[in-house]
């Protein structure tokens, strides 16, 4: 008898939870954005965030979540229930900032086993971003000035060993350097600094400064690719003006890693059809950073490169007091 109830307990069990993932979603989404408005996760998030709402059927809501190169959020969304109902629009920053707590010696904000890739939709290298009135027409003129004033220019980021502080360090060590990180909370307070005159220099996402360039504020010495940017197509590569650095931010869609199968299958459905609506395309794409999708299994395998090179890169910038 009491066999008999243990098995249709557990039968009920099973049949409570396939139905509820067969719900899903049943309330609204918390989408996480780990920097604050205004930066390249924003812009991408918002849109998309928009369109998988629609397929989904229920609200995805942005929440925030800035501080420490995007930690802090994507700390947030690594401990939230696996449920579906918490999401992460992160930045390639996600693959560096476990390795820099082991370089400074603490303990990890989250761990890479902590959240399961889902989709990527951008995958921008960054650019050299300085104000119009500055004195360096090429990145040569910049990396020459720095040669000669070690330490007088600055450059501000999203916080250290972020998306903006990387590349920075990338092509201190390429050219033989040394400049100044000036951390902030994120792309837009660093870009509002570099307007105002408080830093010399971003290296940014496009979408993050396109506007301010077309606006003729900000001025675009090169960038970290290794092809033409559509966004910037006269703006040469950093390996074109004879420095070997390389650097790409992207974007892409997260949820806890024990997050049901279901569940999964389900937000990587709603995805794909936000890197594929139209208005999510137009919206990027006037932004500067054009959809580059990648859907779950490409996007795995991409994430795991792209730890194993950062790795490297954050052992080489080593502790930052």
């Amino acid at each position: 008898m009491l066999r008999r109830f243990l098995l249709a307990a557990g039968l009920c069990a099973t049949v409570g939870l396939a139905s509820a993932q067969g719900s899903y979603p049943g309330k609204p989404i918390t989408m996480i954005v780990p920097f604050p408005p205004g930066g390249l996760a924003d812009i991408v998030g918002r849109p998309v965030a928009e369109a998988m709402g629609r397929d989904l059927g229920q609200p995805v809501l942005i929440e925030n979540k800035g501080g420490a190169g995007g930690g802090i959020g994507m700390a947030q969304a690594a401990k939230a229930a696996p449920d579906g109902y918490t999401i992460l629009m992160a930045l390639s920053s996600y693959s560096v900032l476990p390795e820099a707590d082991v370089v400074l010696g603490r303990s990890q904000m989250y761990s890479f086993n902590s959240l399961r890739p889902i989709a990527r939709f951008t995958a921008d290298p960054t650019v050299l971003a300085v104000r119009a009135d500055a004195p360096w027409k090429t990145v040569k003129d910049f990396v020459e000035d720095a040669r000669k004033r070690p330490g007088a220019i600055n450059y501000g980021s999203s916080g250290n060993y972020g998306t903006m502080h990387v590349p920075m360090e990338i092509l201190a060590q390429t050219a033989g350097v040394k400049l100044t990180h000036v951390p902030f909370t994120g792309a837009a307070p660093a870009v509002v600094a570099l307007l105002g005159g408080q830093i010399d220099a971003v290296s940014s996402g496009p979408a993050t400064v396109l506007q301010h360039v077309k606006a003729g504020k900000l001025r675009v010495l090169a960038h970290w690719g290794n092809a033409k940017l559509d966004a910037l197509p006269e703006v040469p590569s950093l390996k074109q003006a004879g420095y070997n650095a390389e650097y790409a931010q992207w974007s892409g869609l997260f949820v806890p890693a024990a997050t049901p199968e279901p569940v999964v299958q389900r937000l990587r459905a709603a995805a794909r059809f936000a890197a594929a609506d139209a208005k999510v395309k137009e919206v990027i794409l006037n932004a500067g950073s054009p959809i580059l999708y990648q859907d779950t299994p490409d996007f795995e395998k991409y994430v795991q490169g792209d730890v194993h090179r950062m790795a490297d890169v954050v052992k080489k910038i080593g502790k930052i007091e």
